[in-house]
């Protein structure tokens, strides 16, 4: 796989095939907060509907080390969330992959925390739940999501 800067979709851009599967990876480069624009621009360039998608983001709720596999819902505060929903026209029927990063414990430390480096032990853990992560992605890709789910949502990262 090479990825590459792709100015059209905002970020980094790479194609690969996993068994039948071809995907289109994305890492936009624009603030998180104004994500829509680089998964907007892929969407239209592609025409995939947001079915299809598959959106990966930080979890305060989660524990870091756990991740879910969830499907539609709000932004539940995530401005990334929110922007991506947004530049979609409103819909939130597509995927989510909430790796869970813990909580600082006070809203008004949420920030700078989110902005902020994990230590040695919480990077590990967030790491081993994205391995897991890659390795329910067949799963999902068959449509067989309940299973990926409960794979996925059963793991322990110690």
């Amino acid at each position: 796989m090479q990825s590459c800067a792709q100015k059209k979709f905002f970020g980094h851009y790479a194609k690969v095939r996993l068994g039948d599967h071809e995907l289109h990876l994305l890492n936009p480069a624009t603030f998180m907060n104004r994500s829509g624009a680089a998964v907007a621009a892929l969407c239209q360039f592609f025409k995939l509907a947001p079915g299809n998608l598959l959106v990966a983001h930080d979890e305060l709720d989660l524990p870091p080390g756990q991740a879910r596999y969830k499907t539609g819902g709000g932004h539940g505060g995530h401005n990334g969330l929110r922007d991506i929903i947004s530049a979609l026209g409103g819909q939130k029927q597509f995927h989510r992959t909430r790796i869970g990063i813990g909580h600082p414990g006070e809203a008004r430390q949420v920030t700078n925390y989110v902005l902020g480096r994990p230590g040695k032990a919480e990077s590990e853990a967030i790491f081993r739940a994205l391995d897991e992560c890659i390795a329910t992605l067949p799963l999902a890709l068959a449509g067989d999501w309940a299973k990926a789910m409960n794979q996925l949502h059963s793991f322990k990262p110690e």
